[in-house]
């Protein structure tokens, strides 16, 4: 049985030596929090960027999409573009590759177990295997929501609904991003304070939502860490400031979604009403 989203912060096969939590107001910049509300629904019209757009519906990589736009492949509404942050109304606006309408295919919602060695995008520059590639064919016109880096294992989010990805990935949202952490060293309470507190990293705030020490020696420690954000590599760039090299990082939930007994390398597919259901409860 997957844990509720009540239980984010206690399993109850865990004995938690400490946890800690950010208390509301401690930073004056801090935004209040923002329950959900349900993401609209798929037939409603969206603005993205072209060569965004193309990545979505995984016709190519960003990159190439850019390619692609600049060499006069696309047009929007029978009018030829060749900017690749030209905004698109989508669904909504005819748009061709090739002379070839693109197509919004069936709803999709999936839950993949990401192993580690893998690569979060359609195609690489430096040849290294991508989660698609250990994924069915079917799944190549999916995006993923956010990203988990090679070294990282995980719950890893697909669909082909670019507003209900855009909904979990907004900031705004604070989104709970759930993570078993292994760490070298001794994790003490005041390095865990200090990483609920924060501190400034290459122009931003890195933290945690929530973190509990599960156990530590001197060789290592075991921490559940909640993010709320979907910074670029936060944990590692975290608590590599605080002194602890992570050496293994494991995402467990997404919001009202958990990894359950998904083993690597499979996936679960739900319905995507049933995932805009889950999103529409809130979140605790």
């Amino acid at each position: 049985m997957q844990p509720s989203p009540q239980l984010l912060f206690h399993h109850p096969a865990v004995y938690c030596q400490a946890m800690f939590r950010k208390p509301p107001g401690t930073r004056k910049d801090a935004p209040a929090p923002i329950r959900p509300t349900p993401p609209v629904d798929h037939d409603s019209a969206k603005r993205v960027t072209l060569d965004r757009l193309l990545s979505k519906l995984g016709i190519a990589s960003r990159s190439q999409a850019q390619e692609w736009i600049r060499a006069g492949r696309v047009r929007i509404n029978q009018r030829l573009v060749r900017q690749p942050d030209t905004w698109v109304a989508w669904p909504g606006d005819a748009v061709t590759l090739d002379d070839q309408p693109l197509q919004q295919g069936a709803p999709r919602f999936i839950l993949f177990h990401k192993p580690k060695g893998l690569v979060t995008t359609h195609a690489d520059e430096k040849s290294r295997r991508t989660i698609f590639d250990v994924l069915p064919p079917e799944f190549t016109r999916l995006h993923a929501v956010g990203r988990l880096d090679q070294a990282t294992s995980g719950l890893l989010l697909l669909t082909n609904d670019t507003a209900v990805s855009s909904f979990l990935t907004d900031p705004k949202r604070r989104i709970p991003r759930r993570y078993l952490v292994t760490v070298r060293g001794e994790v003490r309470d005041d390095t865990a304070h200090a990483a609920i507190e924060g501190l400034e990293d290459q122009g931003e705030h890195l933290h945690c939502a929530a973190l509990t020490i599960q156990k530590r020696s001197g060789r290592e420690s075991h921490l559940d860490v909640t993010l709320t954000e979907g910074k670029n590599r936060e944990i590692r760039r975290l608590f590599k400031a605080l002194g602890h090299e992570v050496t293994r990082l494991r995402r467990i939930q997404y919001g009202p979604f958990s990894l359950g007994d998904l083993e690597p390398g499979t996936w679960r597919e739900i319905p995507l009403d049933a995932a805009k259901a889950l999103l529409a409860k809130g979140l605790p």
